[in-house]
Parts: C-alpha cells; sequence; structure tokens
C-alpha cells in the first residue's frame, strides 16, 4: 500500500507541475492573442481528474493489492504525455486555446495521431487505480472520462479548424 500511496503522491506532484507549465503557457498565449475555447467544462475535468486520484488512494485502501503491468502503463503514459508538452512547447496548455496565425504542430507524437495526450489521460485513468487494485475507480472514471472526452476532443477539433 505505501507504494500506492507514493504512486499517487508522484502523480498528483507531476499535476501540479503541468499546471505551472499550463499557467505559463496560457499567459503566453493570451499575450499573444489566444482565444480560449469550450471553459464550461474545464472545471468538470479538473474535478474528474481530482477525483481520479482520491478515489483509487481510497479504493486501493481496502483492496491492498499492487498491480505491476498497471504500474508500467502509468509510467509509460507519464512519457507520452510529457512528449505531447514538449512538442506543442508554448502552445501546450491544460485548457484550449487557439492563437491566431499559430501553425498547427504536427510533429512528435502528433504525427502518428491527432490527439496523443488523451491516449495517455486515457491509458493513465484506467492504469492508475488498477496499480493499486482499484477496479471500480478505473471503471467509474473511465466513463467518466469518456464522456468528458467527447466533448473535450469536438471543442479541441473545432477550435483547431480556426488555425486554418
Amino acid at each position: 500500500m505505501r507504494g500506492f500511496i507514493v504512486l499517487i503522491a508522484l502523480v498528483a506532484v507531476e499535476r501540479v507541475a503541468e499546471l505551472v507549465v499550463s499557467n505559463r503557457n496560457l499567459t503566453w498565449s493570451k499575450a499573444n492573442g489566444g482565444k480560449e475555447f469550450g471553459a464550461e467544462h474545464y472545471p468538470v475535468m479538473v474535478a474528474l481528474h481530482t477525483g481520479l486520484l482520491a478515489g483509487a488512494l481510497a479504493e486501493a485502501r481496502v483492496r491492498r493489492r499492487w498491480v505491476w503491468p498497471a504500474f508500467w502503463v502509468v509510467i509509460g503514459a507519464q512519457l507520452l504525455r510529457w512528449w505531447c508538452i514538449t512538442t506543442l512547447g508554448k502552445q501546450w496548455n491544460t485548457r484550449v486555446v487557439v492563437v491566431p496565425g499559430a501553425p498547427r504542430v504536427t510533429g512528435g507524437p502528433y504525427r502518428l495521431m491527432p490527439h496523443p495526450n488523451y491516449v495517455a489521460v486515457v491509458l493513465e485513468g484506467a492504469a492508475l487505480p488498477l496499480a493499486g487494485g482499484a477496479w471500480i475507480t478505473a471503471a467509474v472514471f473511465s466513463i467518466a472520462n469518456a464522456l468528458l472526452l467527447r466533448t473535450r476532443i469536438r471543442v479541441e477539433d473545432d477550435a483547431l479548424q480556426s488555425l486554418t
């Protein structure tokens, strides 16, 4: 159980690092005329991702199980996420913001698929709770996240169309 608590804590620290990068990039985007799309779903996304960490931790306290394959999927998801973040550079943040005249990024993982960061989110959302045996949290998050991503991807695709 201690190992799972450490894993959740590390993911929480990673989330804080993401927010620091995101806020810096959001400031840059807004200073360069960036327009935000879909702001109304952002609080739902924050609540869902916070609930993932809390739910996984709570359920794992009952299950007390460590699942190594799921742990390695979590690590892979983090690597993919940071590949996306570094590829997008200043254009990445946790919100959907488009800077007029900015080129659409097509390198890195974006040359392989249109939304690789969401692949990382889906993988992590299932694997992180499963690493601690928290299968109910994994299922609930995955279903709720699928509904949210349906909206988020539509908003992002519409926003990206404004680049062309």
